[in-house]
């Protein structure tokens, strides 16, 4: 099984790349806000415990979203892998899901970040917002505020990955197939060195 984490400040393209990427390695796209709707949605256990926080304006706590992610694992057995999607975002979130892999006999094999200037991001964002509906697209201090806290959570889990050696920059700038081309430039390279 082959696990990869897309890393990417808004507007980074991590959508875009991502159903690219799903479709040409037959991976399975694992994105926690979409987990978290569905959970709600279907009303599951999970599901009502993360809408008592949402309710209240709170983060759903790491367990209850480790516990998706455990479930969600569970109704995919037997596929190629896991493409995961704005998770984990504290080193919290990285820590349990290594432990909740290695029960499950896999890991994260490579840890991909698409790296784009901050001047490059707001104008894709601005863009964007002229046709998303998206209030949070429409509004440049909104959008820095966003990469602030982007860059804080996000810092220490790329050094969690550095550390164990699957971390790796990206250049995010350029046309979307150039983009593609670096990734999967990257993801060959790493399952030709994954043993899982």
């Amino acid at each position: 099984m082959f696990n990869l984490i897309l890393f990417g400040p808004p507007g980074s393209g991590k959508g875009t790349q991502s159903d690219r990427l799903v479709e040409k390695y037959g991976l399975i796209h694992l994105s926690t806000g979409n987990l978290l709707r569905e959970e709600i949605a279907n009303k599951t256990p999970l599901g009502k415990e993360a809408k008592k926080f949402i309710d209240h304006g709170q983060l759903v706590p790491d367990e209850v979203v480790i516990g998706m992610v455990d479930s969600f694992f569970d109704r995919h057995k037997n596929v190629n892998g896991f493409l995961f999607d704005g998770f984990p975002r504290t080193v919290a979130q990285a820590q349990a899901l290594d432990k909740l892999l290695a029960l499950k006999k896999t890991d994260i094999a490579s840890v991909l970040a698409l790296e784009v200037t901050e001047q490059e991001l707001i104008n894709r964002l601005l863009n964007r917002g002229k046709t998303s509906g998206r209030s949070d697209d429409n509004s440049e201090d909104v959008i820095r505020k966003r990469f602030i806290v982007y860059t804080n959570e996000t810092s220490p889990v790329a050094d969690y990955y550095k550390k164990a050696r699957k971390f790796k920059a990206i250049h995010g700038e350029g046309s979307v197939d150039e983009i593609n081309a670096a990734l999967r430039q990257a993801i060959d390279k790493a399952m030709a060195n994954h043993k899982d």
